[in-house]
């Protein structure tokens, strides 16, 4: 996979399709391939764009505390690197926060913006703080027995019923995009370190862009999951109501991962709103 050299490291990053740009970023920890549900449909349309943040995927992991500005500057310099002026711009949960950061940073460079299950920031540090020692407790976990490891953290990822299907089968393909298999696979190669883990959740600590959401003036679709219990529907609302141009669609009866889930149905709504 080739590399960018932005901001003194060395940005993984990968492009599928052609066409109009689309960068997609992903949430705290993951890689690039957790968008696999995403790349193939989008693809078919746009050149597709997916980066691992500093400190995750194959990306260098400079060792010191990152904040929200840091990872937008990454997604600048990559689109310096590859000479895109502008591009549509996708954000997952912690992605979401960091696209918010960049679109303001940087609007002359977001056409369109989708911001999907995340927030405009947590009421206390608490919430975060706890969030990342789950995670630090999950990669120990995957350490010992991955698949194990996988199965056990799906409550917060998907619905009831969906969750048992995954757990009767990992081999099986979901919507002929993704498996259970895939992603315990993935858990093994590049793991993001409990080091890493405290460098991306301090951006999280503080963060509060409710007040400035208003500068975002582009069109904005909103995506929440209606069950979502890492980034309820109420940060959803409450980012609709601050952000001028914006829709906002709620998937019902999904959790976290509502873009794995419902993958078919997620991809039409994006697919349907940037071409719009």
């Amino acid at each position: 996979m080739p590399f960018a050299k932005v901001n003194d490291i060395n940005i993984c990053y990968e492009i599928r399709g052609e066409g109009y740009p689309v960068i997609l970023i992903e949430g705290f920890g993951a890689k690039k391939e957790k968008w696999v549900a995403q790349v193939g449909p989008l693809s078919e349309h746009f050149k597709v764009i997916t980066m691992d943040n500093r400190g995750s995927g194959k990306s260098n992991r400079p060792n010191y505390p990152y904040t929200m500005e840091m990872f937008a500057d990454d997604i600048n310099g990559l689109m310096d690197h590859l000479n895109i002026e502008n591009a549509h711009v996708i954000g997952k949960s912690l992605g979401g926060m960091i696209v918010q950061i960049f679109t303001i940073r940087y609007p002359n460079r977001v056409k369109k913006l989708v911001l999907m299950n995340t927030s405009s920031g947590y009421p206390s540090e608490d919430g975060p703080r706890m969030y990342s020692e789950g995670r630090i407790a999950k990669y120990h976990a995957k350490l010992e027995d991955p698949v194990k490891a996988y199965l056990n953290d799906l409550s917060n990822a998907f619905s009831r019923n969906f969750r048992k299907l995954v757990q009767e089968d990992i081999t099986r393909k979901f919507h002929g995009l993704w498996s259970a298999e895939y992603f315990i696979q993935e858990s093994t190669i590049d793991p993001t370190t409990p080091q890493d883990i405290k460098n991306q959740g301090n951006a999280i600590l503080g963060f509060n862009s409710l007040d400035i959401l208003h500068k975002i003036k582009c069109e904005t679709l909103i995506l929440g999951a209606e069950n979502d219990r890492v980034m309820s529907v109420y940060n959803q609302k409450q980012m609709h109501e601050r952000i001028p141009n914006s829709i906002l669609k709620i998937i019902e009866n999904t959790r976290h991962d509502s873009n794995l889930e419902k993958a078919p149905e997620v991809n039409q709504i994006i697919i349907d709103f940037l071409k719009k």
